[in-house]
């Protein structure tokens, strides 16, 4: 059985990080979608809500599990029995800083590889970072998210 991770930050998820957790979870027997607690970062949502949403977007995926670490990934992927980590790219920028990371972790953990699954072409461009722009001018997000992620963004933006 095939038990890898998908960790990220999820603030706050987006279609493009349900693509990648919906393709992984084509590909193994068991997700753990792990929401990184990095308490050197303010984030928009909680660690609890960033859970909540995603546990909200895999509900149908019944291999699919959502929980929150911190500390070294790899750490986290020996804790929960994980062999693959899985990243997703979707530019070539990406994928220099990606490929350091993996070969870190494969330097401290050669027991646990990586995967890259590149993001499908239609949220190419979409991050996180260009979600909260987008809200912060009033801007329509709603191809970014999921509706109650939305919702939630103009809640705490004031929108």
């Amino acid at each position: 059985m095939t038990t890898a991770i998908y960790p990220g930050s999820f603030d706050p998820m987006t279609f493009g990080h349900l693509d990648i957790i919906k393709r992984a979870s084509l590909i193994t027997d068991r997700l753990i979608v792990s929401v990184l607690n990095n308490s050197s970062k303010t984030p928009l949502f909680s660690v609890e809500e960033r859970m909540a949403f995603l546990r909200q977007a895999t509900q149908d995926m019944p291999n699919v599990e959502v929980t929150s670490f911190s500390g070294l990934t790899v750490d986290f992927a020996h804790m929960m029995g994980a062999t693959v980590i899985v990243r997703g790219l979707r530019a070539v920028t990406d994928f220099e800083y990606e490929l350091m990371l993996s070969q870190t972790n494969r330097k401290l953990a050669s027991d646990v590889d990586t995967i890259f699954l590149t993001t499908s072409l239609q949220y190419a461009y979409l991050s996180s970072s260009v979600v909260k722009e987008v809200a912060l001018y009033n801007g329509d997000i709603s191809e970014f998210v999921p509706p109650y992620v939305e919702k939630r963004i103009r809640e705490i933006m004031n929108l």
